[in-house]
């Protein structure tokens, strides 16, 4: 599996406990640093079964600045909302789990970050 972090996030830094803890196996994205692109968010997108909007950290100021919150929200905006969390990973939720079956996992949670060690 795979973990996208910021490491001066503390949600981010308590998944990577409860990894470790558990024994998992797992390689760290550090997002900030290697941004994934649209195809990479598209696909996490998928595995998540969510749309962008659902995983953008709007109270972040590149958030205010691009005006986000009053972009629409519906499949027709997908795309701009792809392109701006590909130009702007600040934005992007954290901790992503992309767990080894195809699915992944918002892991701000402890109960979240145990559903995507059960799914391997």
């Amino acid at each position: 599996m795979e973990i996208w972090i910021n490491p001066a996030c503390s949600k981010c830094r308590g998944a990577l406990s409860l990894l470790d803890a558990e024994g998992a196996e797992y390689t760290v994205r550090r997002y900030l640093e290697e941004p994934p692109g649209e195809d990479e968010i598209r696909d996490v997108l998928a595995r998540l079964g969510l749309e962008p909007w659902e995983i953008t950290r709007a109270q972040e100021a590149e958030a205010k600045e691009l005006g986000l919150l009053e972009w629409a929200r519906e499949p027709g905006s997908r795309e701009r909302w792809i392109g701006a969390l590909a130009r702007h990973p600040k934005l992007i939720q954290r901790p992503i789990i992309t767990a080894d079956d195809g699915t992944a996992v918002v892991a701000r949670t402890e109960e979240a970050v145990r559903d995507a060690l059960g799914r391997g």
